[in-house]
């Protein structure tokens, strides 16, 4: 049987203290410490992932290491330990390896991990971004919201999930923004979009502002905080947080009964799966990250697809059609690990016509 594997790290000290009981007596700062000099490690088994065409299984590999630690240890550090979690994945069978989480945006972004493995890597934005657009649409056909008319905003637009939004939702809307903190790159992207597209985008490293102003958000920063906060948002707003850790603070899902938050690229798995480990959804569904590494395994694709910072649409659009032919899809609409029902759509927009309705009637 066809083989891969996936790296997986903990976000935060904590998710050691959800995965081993006594590590809650141990500070976090001496947690990270003792995390920098354990070996990778075989975290699960994953079984049951079946298409018409064919069946695979794979391996959950951990790199010890905390997303704030991925970002703020030395970055040649950082590498070769994921590369050696790779290692061990070759080690287990896998013929592809995915990088999840923050693995995925270290260095160049897989390419130097890739370079020094015998194995090819994604790191699963591709499919990521298929997902992300679709779940999209979809809130906002749910919400009665005009795409094309609304002021859409991506948050961490120079990233390669952002940037990719960015280059497809250019053709669809009428009034895009680019929000980063380097306003050089942000600048140079919207000149691409303007040659290729010929459409003019806004950009801004005014990220609260744009926030604000925006009806629907894709937001998809490396923060290790949230940055978007319950009085960031405006009545109605759709966010798509594609973010891990999430982008927006969970006070917004307690206090804001008026806006829609989602969670970007969920998606169903064909077969009967069995993680071996509990993320928390449904059965048979999983981030969009891992799916591309199953759907390669699964078309016996072996070779480094998604790598590096510049997605191309057709590399999207190729992972979208080879998720349809093994019968993965968009496994509806999750807001903080829970599914969106259409009763809470429907609670959403009419709180937010109230609120609305409220303001134009103090005007």
């Amino acid at each position: 049987m066809e083989q891969f594997a996936f790296v997986v790290h903990p976000l935060s000290p904590e998710d050691l203290i959800h995965k081993f009981s006594y590590a809650k007596y141990c500070p976090p700062e001496l947690l990270e410490y003792f995390m920098k000099w354990l070996p990778p490690l075989k975290v699960s088994k994953i079984s049951g992932v079946k298409s018409k065409y064919n069946q695979v299984e794979g391996n959950f590999v951990a790199c010890p290491l905390t997303s704030r630690q991925i970002l703020e240890l030395p970055q040649e550090y950082v590498i070769k330990k994921i590369i050696k979690t790779g290692k061990l994945a070759e080690k287990l069978g896998a013929k592809i390896l995915g990088l999840g989480a923050f693995t995925s945006v270290v260095g160049d972004a897989g390419i130097t991990i890739a370079k020094n493995l015998s194995i090819p890597v994604t790191t699963g934005n591709s499919y990521t971004v298929a997902t992300a657009i679709a779940g999209t649409k979809l809130a906002a056909k749910l919400m009665e919201m005009d795409l094309y008319n609304a002021n859409v905003l991506i948050l961490g637009a120079t990233g390669s999930i952002g940037a990719a939004c960015a280059c497809i939702l250019a053709d669809e809307v009428r009034a895009l923004t680019l929000a980063a903190r380097n306003v050089n790159k942000l600048e140079k992207l919207a000149n691409k979009i303007f040659r290729e597209h010929g459409v003019a985008v806004r950009v801004t490293n005014q990220t609260q502002r744009a926030v604000k102003k925006a009806d629907i958000i894709i937001t998809v920063t490396s923060a290790i905080d949230s940055i978007i906060m319950p009085e960031d948002l405006k009545t109605g707003a759709i966010v798509c947080d594609v973010a891990r850790p999430r982008n927006v603070s969970k006070l917004v899902n307690e206090i804001r009964d008026d806006v829609l938050v989602i969670e970007g690229g969920v998606v169903e798995i064909p077969g009967d799966i069995d993680f071996g480990i509990n993320f928390g959804f449904p059965v048979n569904t999983a981030y969009a990250c891992i799916a591309e590494t199953m759907i390669l395994a699964l078309e016996k694709r072996y070779e480094n697809f998604t790598i590096g910072r510049d997605l191309t649409v057709k590399q999207i659009k190729v992972i979208g059609g080879l998720a349809k032919k093994h019968g993965f899809k968009l496994a509806g609409l999750r807001s903080f690990e829970k599914p969106v029902t259409l009763e809470k759509i429907e609670a959403i927009k009419a709180k937010s016509k109230n609120i609305k309705k409220t303001i134009q009637d103090v005007g």
